[in-house]
């Protein structure tokens, strides 16, 4: 049988596509299978792209990035727009100064680590300069490609095309209020006159100049959107599934800058390789031969007691082991302090977390329960030396050792969730719980009978009771799949006017997928975990008024599922014990 025919609903993250606000069913075709989405207001969320590389959202802060006669202003310049540009059209600006220190800018309030670029080329004047007022300044020499004075933390110029357009970058980590280009001349910009050509404005938050993403009125935006449905490729995985997270905040003020970290004989070279995003935005802990052990740390404060998990990402150099550390927290308990194998992939401390993002790179956490006596302390990053201790034998053995880090992240949890980058300098940054309902309607589902199936996985088997399954609105009628707060138990319910029917089942791990199905129909409710019937009732009454799907089920949607969703199937009749068994084998 074709089981994709006979189903009255079917949401595939495979096959189902996802935009702001809706993430699509690929049956019923007219719309009313399709959830409304939502998660929040900023762009925090990331997934893992079908690439294997994390995706982030991006923004454009600037706005009218390539009409440099808007919201731009002239400081004794002038701009012509409809020249010659860096793809053989039109669409470049010449931008000509007419006093010493000629300027076009535009008003900007960011703080925190941002990257600063556009697209130039010389015309009278060999050189631009990048200033931005509160932050850094650069130099490019546009007649060479080659970068001249500046004091910004980074800065790049890499040609594009053979007609001399470079797109040229500056990162600084500041509060600034404007952002200025200036025609240049060998480091200064005192002669009173001169011209250069530009294209294609972007002022971004983080480390690293990203695809030009175009504005208008408002900022451009690009990437993983605030309400877009996050359809992950963990673990290397060929099919996505939907990811569903709780809120989150990443409380460690600068995930990926290092440049400000405290460091005990190392030093830190930022955007020195390849991250787990595919930037080059990952620093190289270097070891100084001044003392027996490595470290950087950053400050961290919790603001409550409680359980708390310290995470980053590592790559191995001729260091091929780390040890996170929760240092200075007083009273703390559980892994204050956990070992990790870069070679092996393996954590070297029990009840420590790894995860493979690949290229070399894990994911490594600790958890930590933090008492109230004392909320303020660091995360920090150790190198373990050949002799298997953080203290090497001398000082001379540290000199030149190396590893790669980058995203950094605290939060409060018993497990660590999806990364969640802050290059705010001071603050923390909250991702928001996704929220996944409203799939069908009356239409779609059958009172009297029928299978409501689901390959899914849960975050952690953290103790907490969640459901997915259909409901009226009043929620004493309804049919569920649930993630059950006994340790590793998968879960059926039935429920008619109030009346309970509870199957269950003790699986090894609930963070590995499983296909689960429960069938209803008058005195005969089973469910199926993984071709297997675990548990049947035979003695029920039918629930009545399902009129929609949710992945969060109970008073107000109490009982929220966090997890992975492969695939939703609901058919609205009881397939036979055949068919579940086959529908339900991995």
């Amino acid at each position: 049988m074709s089981f994709f025919d006979d189903a009255s609903l079917a949401f595939l993250p495979s096959g189902a596509a996802g935009k702001d606000t809706k993430a699509y069913s690929i049956k019923p075709t007219d719309g009313s299978g399709d959830f409304t989405f939502s998660r929040g207001s900023n762009l925090a969320a990331t997934r893992v792209g079908p690439t294997g590389l994390i995706e982030k959202g991006r923004e454009n802060l600037l706005t009218y990035s390539n009409e440099f006669d808007t919201t731009w202003f002239n400081g004794s310049s002038s701009e012509t727009n409809g020249q010659p540009d860096k793809d053989g059209g039109t669409d470049a600006w010449l931008v000509t100064k007419s006093a010493a220190n000629g300027y076009i800018g535009q008003n900007i309030t960011q703080s925190g680590v941002t990257t600063f670029s556009v697209y130039a080329k010389a015309n009278d004047s060999d050189y631009m300069q990048f200033l931005c007022d509160g932050g850094a300044y650069q130099f490019f020499n546009l007649s060479n490609g080659s970068l001249a004075a500046g004091n910004a933390i980074d800065a790049e110029i890499e040609a594009i095309g053979t007609d001399g357009w470079y797109r040229c970058s500056m990162v600084q980590n500041a509060s600034i209020t404007r952002a200025r280009i200036y025609p240049a001349e060998n480091n200064t910009t005192s002669a009173s006159s001169g011209s250069i050509y530009i294209q294609d404005s972007q002022l971004e938050i983080g480390l690293a100049a990203t695809e030009v993403i175009e504005s208008g009125a408002t900022t451009g935006k690009a990437g993983l959107l605030e309400d877009e449905p996050r359809f992950d490729y963990s673990g290397g995985a060929t099919c996505p599934s939907l990811l569903l997270e709780g809120s989150r905040t990443n409380l460690v003020s600068q995930s990926e800058y290092f440049g400000d970290n405290s460091n005990s004989n190392c030093t830190i070279d930022i955007n020195d390789a390849t991250s787990p995003d595919g930037l080059t935005t990952a620093s190289k802990v270097i070891g100084s031969g001044t003392d027996i052990f490595i470290r950087t740390r950053q400050s961290v404060a919790v603001p409550s007691a409680g359980d708390y998990i310290f995470s980053l990402f590592a790559k191995k150099g001729n260091v091929t082991k780390v040890e996170i550390r929760a240092l200075t927290y007083s009273g703390s308990t559980g892994l204050t302090e956990a070992k990790f194998d870069l070679e092996a992939g393996t954590a070297l401390t029990a009840g420590a977390f790894i995860e493979d993002y690949g290229n070399g790179w894990y994911k490594c956490s600790t958890s930590v329960t933090i008492d109230a006596g004392d909320l303020s302390g660091s995360l920090s990053v150790y190198a373990i030396g050949s002799n298997g201790s953080i203290i090497y034998s001398s000082n001379a053995d540290t000199n030149g050792e190396y590893f790669y880090t980058w995203g950094w992240e605290v939060e409060a949890g018993s497990y660590p969730t999806s990364y969640i980058p802050n290059h705010s300098g001071t603050g923390s940054v909250t991702r928001g719980a996704d929220v996944c309902t409203g799939a069908g309607d009356a239409s779609t589902f059958n009172d009297s009978e029928g299978v409501l199936y689901a390959e899914i996985s849960a975050l952690a088997d953290d103790g907490t009771f969640r459901q997915l399954g259909l409901t009226n609105p009043v929620g004493n009628n309804q049919v569920n799949l649930s993630f059950d707060s006994t340790s590793n138990r998968i879960g059926g319910i039935v429920v008619s006017s109030g009346t309970y029917y509870v199957l269950n089942h003790i699986v090894s791990n609930t963070t590995l997928m499983a296909k689960v199905a429960i069938k209803y129909k008058v005195n005969d409710i089973s469910l199926y975990v993984n071709g297997v019937e675990v548990d049947s009732i035979s003695t029920a009454v039918m629930p009545s008024s399902l009129n929609q799907f949710n992945f969060s089920i109970g008073v107000g949607g109490a009982n929220k599922f966090y997890g992975n969703a492969k695939q939703v199937l609901y058919f609205p009749t009881a397939l036979s014990d055949a068919d579940l068994e086959t529908l339900t084998t991995l």
